[in-house]
C-alpha cells in the first residue's frame, strides 16, 4: 500500500498568530511604497541589494536562473494542478480543494496587490515581466506550492526543502532584475501568510480524510471493495 501525503495536526494559535503577521509583514511594506510614491524608506535596502546581485553574475547563473524563471510561475502552477489531481487519485479530495484553493487565492491576491500598489520594476531587467513589481509572483507561487506540500507531508525534511525553494527563488528574481529585495520578501510573506490560514481552516479535515484514506491509492481501495463485496456474497 502507498502512504503519502500524511499532515501533521497544529494547535490553532501556531498557524494563526504566525499567518495574521506574515500577511502584516506583507501589508505594510505595500502601504509605504504607495505613501513614499514607489520609494519608500527602505529604498536603499532595495537598491544596495540590487548592486550586489549584479556584481554575482555570470554565464553559469544566468542558465540556472532561466530554470527558475520558468519553474517559479508556470512551473508552479503546473505543479500545483498536479498535486490537486495526484491528491483526487491518493482518496483525498479535500486535501485536492485545500491545496487548489491555496494557489488560486494566493495568485488572486498577488495580482490584486501588483495592481493596488503599482510599483514600478527595477530598470535592466532580464526576463519579460508584467506589469507591477510588488509583491513577486513567483515567489508567492513557489511559496504556496511548497508550503502546501510541506504541511500536507508534514515532514521537516521537506519543510527545509521548501525554505531552500523559497530563498533560491527570491535571490533569482532580484538577480534576473525583475524584482526589489522587498518585492520578494512581500511575496513570500502573503502566500505563507494566505497558506497557513487556509491550513487552520482545512488541517482537521485533511487528517480525518487521510486515516479514512488509510494510505491507500483509489484503485486498491476499489479493488478492495470488490473483494469484500464478493466475499459477502458467497
Amino acid at each position: 500500500m502507498i502512504r503519502v501525503l500524511r499532515p501533521q495536526p497544529r494547535p490553532g494559535w501556531q498557524l494563526i498568530t504566525p499567518g495574521i503577521l506574515l500577511l502584516c509583514a506583507f501589508a505594510v511594506p505595500g502601504a509605504l511604497i504607495m505613501a513614499g510614491q514607489g520609494e519608500p524608506a527602505f529604498n536603499r535596502v532595495d537598491t544596495g541589494w540590487q548592486s550586489y546581485v549584479f556584481s554575482m553574475r555570470s554565464t553559469f547563473w544566468d542558465g540556472v536562473n532561466v530554470v527558475l524563471n520558468w519553474a517559479g510561475y508556470a512551473g508552479m502552477l503546473a505543479f500545483h494542478a498536479v498535486l490537486a489531481v495526484s491528491l483526487v487519485i491518493w482518496q483525498r479530495p479535500k486535501a485536492a480543494i485545500f491545496a487548489a484553493t491555496s494557489g488560486i487565492l494566493v495568485l488572486a491576491l498577488t495580482q490584486l496587490a501588483k495592481a493596488v500598489v503599482g510599483r514600478d520594476r527595477p530598470e535592466g531587467a532580464r526576463v519579460l515581466s508584467d506589469t507591477g513589481s510588488y509583491p513577486s509572483g513567483h515567489v508567492s507561487a513557489t511559496t504556496a506550492f511548497l508550503l502546501v506540500l510541506a504541511l500536507l507531508m508534514g515532514r521537516w525534511w521537506m519543510g527545509l526543502i521548501a525554505a531552500v525553494g523559497v530563498v533560491s527563488m527570491m535571490i533569482s528574481r532580484t538577480y534576473l532584475s525583475a524584482h526589489w529585495l522587498s518585492d520578494v520578501l512581500g511575496g513570500a510573506c502573503l502566500a505563507a501568510g494566505v497558506v497557513l490560514l487556509m491550513w487552520w481552516r482545512f488541517r482537521d479535515i485533511c487528517i480525518k480524510e487521510n486515516d479514512l484514506a488509510g494510505g491507500q491509492t483509489i484503485w486498491s481501495a476499489k479493488a478492495l471493495r470488490r473483494r469484500q463485496a464478493a466475499e459477502q456474497a458467497k
